[in-house]
């Protein structure tokens, strides 16, 4: 029998995939969202979830990132 899954594809790098991994894990938006792990870049995950992911990983690059100053 087939099975059919809405979804969307998502293409990220081995350390952004990792993090996406760690947040299903640990269902820290609520719920589980990966579908499928599909290859080292590639992700199937609900479509549902694409804006709290993208609000998860700006928050996290505006944690890891630091301001440019020019220097005088």
């Amino acid at each position: 029998m087939v099975k059919v899954t809405r979804g969307t594809l998502v293409k990220c790098d081995p350390a952004m995939k990792e993090f996406l991994i760690h947040l299903d894990e640990t269902m820290a938006i609520g719920t589980k969202f990966i579908i499928e792990d599909l290859d080292e870049q590639h992700l199937f995950i609900q479509t549902d979830a694409i804006e709290t992911l993208m609000a998860r990983v700006d928050d996290l690059m505006d944690k890891i990132s630091f301001p440019m100053t020019e220097k005088s």
